[in-house]
């Protein structure tokens, strides 16, 4: 049992710790108590409850984010800067990543990611609703690779990765399948992010362009 004096930090901790092990189901004040060699009476003193700590769990998550943001770069560097950095964070923990996603939150740690974000798309010229839907595209983005990478799901059940096997699929009714499942069977995940950024930046590139010929 720890000497270290109760705190919030020490409950947000732990909370962390149990969800990547077991996931956010397994959160409540009794179990975190539990966890800490604590009464449950005690964690009152420092969280009102288990949905002030999720909002602790999902705001110690993004303060954790390391920017290193270059404001006079090229927007669409910028932008690939803060992916990545979300992403990051987002295999450090990709269980409480789910959760960060699933909340709103209001506190400085919560807001600042998206300030940055919605920062940057907006000095690049977009209006406050694209960049709403931008960032928003993004999110879906990173979070739909950190499903398939880590292999989380948002009921925080593992997914069975399963390869395809060229015997069995029948060539005669599934040709591309068959000739493309030693591709299918395979992911490099680092490049594969990458290959995705690349198509929603060059995307949004394009859309800036329609909408300056338009004007």
């Amino acid at each position: 049992m720890s000497t270290e004096p109760l705190s919030r930090g020490r409950i947000v901790a732990a909370a962390i710790d149990l969800i990547e092990r077991e996931g956010a189901d397994a959160i409540s004040m009794r179990r975190i108590a539990a966890e800490l060699g604590v009464g449950v009476m005690s964690l009152y003193n420092h969280v009102p409850g288990k949905d002030a700590l999720l909002d602790g769990v999902a705001e110690s998550v993004l303060s954790r984010i390391e920017f290193t943001d270059d404001p006079d770069a090229h927007w669409t560097d910028r932008v690939r800067v803060q992916a990545r950095a979300f992403r990051q964070i987002a295999h450090h923990y990709p269980r409480s990543t789910m959760l960060v996603v699933s909340r709103q939150l209001h506190s400085a740690a919560g807001l600042l990611p998206v300030e940055r974000a919605l920062a940057t798309l907006r000095g690049a010229g977009f209006d406050g609703a694209d960049a709403v839907r931008m960032l928003r595209m993004f999110i879906a983005y990173i979070v739909g690779s950190l499903l398939r990478e880590v292999g989380v799901t948002p009921t925080f059940a593992p997914v069975q990765t399963r390869t395809i096997q060229p015997d069995g699929v029948d060539p005669a009714l599934f040709p591309e399948v068959s000739s493309l499942s030693a591709l299918l069977g395979a992911c490099d995940h680092e490049e594969e992010f990458e290959f995705g950024l690349d198509l929603l930046i060059t995307a949004i590139e394009a859309y800036a362009g329609r909408r300056e010929g338009t004007r």
